[in-house]
């Protein structure tokens, strides 16, 4: 009989052996996917691809038992070689080769050719090939920049005394309200699919006091542009207690450093492959809804004509006014008008004509939404009939407040246009592993 105690021998030399000079000169073991191969006659570089990037293997054609002929890209294998230091490689090593096993052979060519520099085909046939078109480096280099938005947003929170939770995404009605929800039959009864984890996140303030979540959400609008998405990843967080809507717009100033310091210290290999460079998060201004409307509307003659709302051309100038002015990327827009906020956002009580909410726009780009809510049984009632909303559905999350909660607030981040921000792409499908859509539900 045999155990498992939680530790295995690989008989492959790992990434950080390869890069130090431990097993220089000495004999190693690689294992990869055969990126590309430049057959030069004499000798013959293999490539290989590791979740670490790139490593450079070298064939020479004095080994009979191992033909370049034998080697195709895609193929998986484990070679076999001895160390050496090779300043014109990736990394500054390469291995020369005394032993190959393969462990997959593709069926056919790959359809993509992803070994090059960058990938240069539509965006829709790289959505369509999707797996294969993220084995081209620079492609998948974008969802580790994603990954580190994420963890940095977990690990800040942590941080600062949030607890993790998963909410449902069926539920009986949307948390938004309104007609832009997916909905479905749920053994015979009517459901949706959750617009947002609202509802959720707000009762759990309740019991944790601060809450996070990363998950799905789900938006039936029928909007076919380059910044929307119908299933999207958003980032949450709800915390209780908290003297001003202020108080949030700080603690997601707080993430963003966090987040660009993470970047910054443990992904600079994927910053310098896709070149870029990270927005200066130390201070972020904030600025009252409609004094926005008006900075732009005189610097850059152009017409309020929505007063209620902040049209794409708006938000795109206001990016362009505070980038010009103050040198930031970042710039809260607060106190958007009651008419235009849900029915649990709190209005001012300065003037109940606008609500302690906020925008942040990232170059000139909404990527986040969120203000102070409602703690009060009897305002949100209020509120709600004021509205000529039904109850029917709400009672377990009016119930809560029913039973006492806090003055709380909180934000939902859009992951996938943060990331389209922060590297500067013009369309959220790249940075969106499986984009849902109007039109797209594969692969």
């Amino acid at each position: 009989m045999e155990f498992m105690d939680g530790k295995w021998k690989k008989s492959s030399t790992d990434w950080e052996q390869l890069l130090s000079d431990s097993l220089l000169n000495q004999e190693a073991v690689v294992e990869g996917a055969v990126h590309s191969i430049r057959n030069m006659g004499d000798v013959a570089f293999i490539i290989l691809r590791k979740r670490e990037g790139l490593f450079q293997t070298v064939l020479e054609r004095d080994i009979p038992e191992c033909s370049v002929h034998q080697l195709k890209e895609a193929m998986t294998v484990r070679v076999r070689g001895i160390l050496k230091n090779e300043a014109r490689a990736p990394h500054g090593r390469e291995l020369r080769i005394t032993d190959v096993e393969i462990l997959s052979a593709p069926a056919e060519p790959l359809p993509l050719a992803v070994d090059k520099w960058k990938l240069n085909t539509s965006l829709e046939a790289k959505l369509n090939k999707r797996p294969i078109a993220l084995r081209n480096i620079r492609e998948r280099s974008k969802f580790r920049i994603q990954e580190a938005l994420v963890r940095a947003f977990r690990d800040y929170l942590y941080e600062n005394g949030f607890t993790e939770i998963h909410t449902p995404k069926l539920g009986a009605r949307g948390a938004e309200g309104g007609a832009n929800v997916f909905k479905l039959s749920y053994f015979h009864k009517p459901a949706v699919l959750a617009q947002s984890p609202q509802f959720y996140k707000q009762m759990m303030v309740g019991v944790f006091d601060r809450v996070f979540e990363t998950g799905p959400v789900f938006r039936a609008e029928k909007h076919n542009t380059k910044r929307h998405l119908n299933e999207y990843t958003s980032l949450d967080l709800e915390m209780g207690y908290i003297d001003s809507v202020q108080e949030i717009m700080s603690m997601e100033t707080g993430y963003l450093q966090y987040a660009m310091a993470l970047l910054k210290n443990n992904y600079e290999k994927e910053l310098s492959l896709l070149n870029i460079e990270l927005p200066n998060t130390e201070r972020i201004p904030e600025v009252r809804f409609e004094k926005a409307k008006e900075l732009v509307s005189e610097k850059y003659n152009r017409p309020v004509r929505n007063p209620y709302d902040l049209e794409p051309e708006e938000e795109a100038l206001i990016g362009r006014y505070f980038k010009e002015e103050y040198g930031s990327d970042f710039v809260f827009v607060t106190h958007y008008p009651s008419k235009k906020r849900p029915f649990y956002a709190m209005d001012d009580p300065a003037d109940p004509r606008f609500t302690l909410s906020f925008d942040l726009l990232f170059r000139g780009l909404e990527v986040t939404t969120g203000g102070q809510r409602i703690h009060d049984y009897r305002q949100l009632i209020a509120k709600i009939s004021d509205r000529g909303m039904e109850k029917e559905g709400m009672e377990q999350y009016l119930d809560a407040f029913k039973h006492g909660m806090p003055p709380h607030g909180g934000l939902g981040i859009g992951l996938e246009r943060l990331t389209m921000q922060l590297l500067g792409e013009e369309n959220v499908r790249e940075v969106c592993l499986f984009p849902r859509d109007m039109n797209r539900l594969e692969p």
